[in-house]
């Protein structure tokens, strides 16, 4: 069996399509990787890019696409409603096939120290490749954003692991670390009060007390003068998106407010959605292998 894992970078650009085309480019030209999805936000300004392929060249294809991102894109000059702290922000790795989580996890070790040598960018390490538990959770690592890095990387307990101790004004800091499959899933609102949607988010996400694999914020989508609830569903086995999805349901319409659509950002694990299938249908004595395409696939 071909080893395989899988790394979706977010880049700090989702206006200014050139760019990100320049920064997926390096990625397409990469043999034994394949490039599957990318899309961008305007509104949170920012792209998505998941691509798979042989670990050592994925690596290579991550480093490279990154170096453009900090040749391309400004952080001095970046506004958008998604937290963020680099030109690339994140770079998670997951094992997808023959490749253990304790390997992605030196796989991230590798890319981090490079992009940390090479491109003089600060790099944390954070999920399951973070040198200590309080690095473990993007959002304490993200916490303070781009704007309060600089100040952040003074405080010896915030000492990034990769890299130079000081701030890349134009690049910012970079996230790497190996992680299980996610599931960004959003939920918008028919409102452009914007407590609604923080409200909502701080009763869904596990540090309010709410779903143990959920983490959310609300934020806004000016452009379509309504207010969105934005989430990582972290591990959708354990905390499904319908669930979540409902919870959002009824809280909002506490402040008569309604659910007026959802969106998935990126790929997304088919059985997350056979879930959500099995739930509102009522399917008795369902299996996934019941599903067409996984059985031509087979």
């Amino acid at each position: 069996m071909a080893r395989i894992i899988q790394c979706v970078p977010n880049f700090s650009e989702g206006k200014d399509k050139a760019i990100i085309e320049k920064i997926v480019e390096e990625i397409r030209i990469m043999e034994e990787v394949k490039l599957l999805d990318y899309s961008m936000d305007k509104d949170h300004n920012r792209s998505v890019v998941t691509f798979i392929g042989e670990p050592e060249k994925v690596i290579e294809a991550a480093f490279n696409a990154v170096k453009v991102a900090a040749e391309l894109i400004d952080m001095s000059n970046h506004v958008g409603e998604h937290p963020r702290m680099g030109a690339t922000d994140v770079i998670p790795l997951i094992p997808i096939s023959d490749v253990s989580m304790e390997e992605c996890v030196e796989y991230s070790k590798t890319l981090g120290k490079k992009i940390g040598e090479e491109l003089n960018i600060p790099v944390f390490l954070y999920e399951k490749s973070a040198s200590s538990p309080a690095r473990e959770n993007l959002a304490k690592v993200r916490k303070g954003q781009y704007e309060g890095m600089a100040e952040k990387l003074k405080e010896a307990e915030w000492k990034p692991d990769f890299g130079p101790n000081e701030l890349n004004i134009k690049s910012g800091v970079t996230a790497v670390g190996a992680r299980m499959p996610l599931v960004a899933f959003n939920v918008n609102l028919d409102t452009d009060n914007i407590d609604v949607a923080k409200k909502i988010a701080k009763v869904v996400r596990a540090s309010g007390g709410g779903f143990t694999y959920c983490k959310a914020l609300g934020i806004e989508i000016k452009e379509r003068n309504i207010v969105q609830v934005s989430m990582n569903m972290v591990d959708y086995t354990k905390t499904s998106l319908f669930r979540v999805f409902d919870t959002i349901e009824r809280e909002a319409n506490r402040y008569g407010v309604n659910v007026i659509g959802s969106e998935i950002i990126g790929l997304v694990p088919m059985q997350a959605l056979v879930d959500v299938a099995d739930y509102y249908l009522k399917l008795e004595d369902f299996d996934s292998s019941q599903v067409l395409e996984k059985r031509m696939f087979e």
